[in-house]
């Protein structure tokens, strides 16, 4: 509810309408400098975003560079690409699936998606800058302080950018369809460097199917984990939008444990399967392949507990309440 000053709170409760309190407690946009104070304002705001949203493309497109040098050298290479991405893609749309109130609109979903892609290349700008002046990169404060809560972020500013300010937003569980498509965004744009830098570093005398294939597997199994990660962002910044009270820490919250389980990610793939391989009679491959599997399902029951939750709760509070009857004694008229 917007709070009122004393003087608009008189006159309500006077029930004088006949005052005009422009400039004095209320105002709308009326003189020439209002009007032009109020058309500032918005030139300014959009114009930072459409600012940013320049920026963002025009990184992309540079980023992109490798990736299309490598799909023109070999076509057949931008199939990996897209096979990197399918269980990110089935993840999100389980998660799209798992909305229980009204579908959103595939406008937002694609912008949110795009978003994302744009937006992903601010985090390997602040990754590879942290990395290469700070010196960090590599450490556990890196994914920790650094990784984490980048990727976090922008991942869930794709989503506060367009599709948080729409009407269509209009449940907590939206939050976590848009950052699950999110991570899928972001996912994406990140297997492609990934692949088509490994390609283009490996010898030439390579087999190209194997190099290509393997990556592809590797990228293809990190890609739920940001799924999921921003989907638990996500489902905050939807609670957050119905609690405005508490929104800020909420979407803190929100990032908080996002990043961390993102970095602990980071940190603990790095010799969790070298550990497994030397404890175990299993070969290194299997063993990352079991830990990230095993690791992405403990976090996504994670997320899966609290959409089963908001689902029930859903569900629950919809039910029609039952009308009891009353119980009738031997005094009481039949009734016709």
């Amino acid at each position: 509810m917007r709070r009122r000053d004393p003087v608009e709170r008189a006159a309500e409760r006077n029930g004088d309408g006949s005052i005009d309190l422009y400039d004095v407690s209320t105002w709308e946009p009326r003189s020439i400098v209002d009007l032009l104070a109020y058309t500032l304002y918005n030139v300014a705001g959009y114009g930072f975003r459409a600012l940013v949203l320049l920026i963002a493309i025009a990184i992309t497109l540079v980023l992109l560079i490798s990736p299309a040098a490598v799909v023109l050298e070999d076509p057949f290479v931008s199939i990996f690409f897209g096979l990197s991405v399918v269980p990110a893609g089935l993840l999100a749309a389980y998660i799209w699936y798992t909305d229980i109130t009204t579908s959103e609109p595939l406008t937002l979903l694609v912008v949110t998606f795009v978003l994302a892609v744009l937006f992903a290349t601010f985090a390997a700008l602040v990754n590879s800058f942290t990395s290469a002046v700070i010196g960090i990169g590599g450490g556990i404060l890196f994914y920790y302080l650094i990784v984490g809560p980048v990727e976090e972020t922008v991942k869930l500013l794709a989503v506060q950018t367009f599709a948080y300010r729409s009407d269509s937003f209009d449940a907590v569980i939206d939050g976590a369809v848009y950052g699950a498509v999110a991570g899928l965004g972001f996912a994406a744009i990140e297997n492609a460097l990934y692949i088509s830098r490994v390609i283009g570093e490996a010898n030439p005398e390579a087999n190209l199917f194997v190099t290509a294939s393997g990556i592809a597997t590797v990228r293809a199994l990190a890609g739920p984990g940001h799924v999921i990660y921003s989907a638990i962002a996500g489902y905050y910044l939807g609670l957050a939008k119905f609690n405005g009270e508490y929104a800020g820490p909420i979407v803190i919250k929100g990032l908080l444990v996002a990043a961390f389980v993102h970095g602990t990610y980071n940190v603990t793939v790095g010799f969790v399967p070298g550990i497994l391989a030397g404890l175990l009679p299993v070969g290194f491959g299997f063993a990352f392949v079991t830990y990230v599997v095993v690791y992405d399902l403990a976090i996504g029951y994670y997320l899966y507990r609290k959409l089963s939750r908001y689902r029930d709760t859903y569900r629950a509070a919809r039910r029609e309440p039952e009308v009891s009857r009353p119980e009738m004694t031997e005094f009481d008229p039949p009734q016709r």
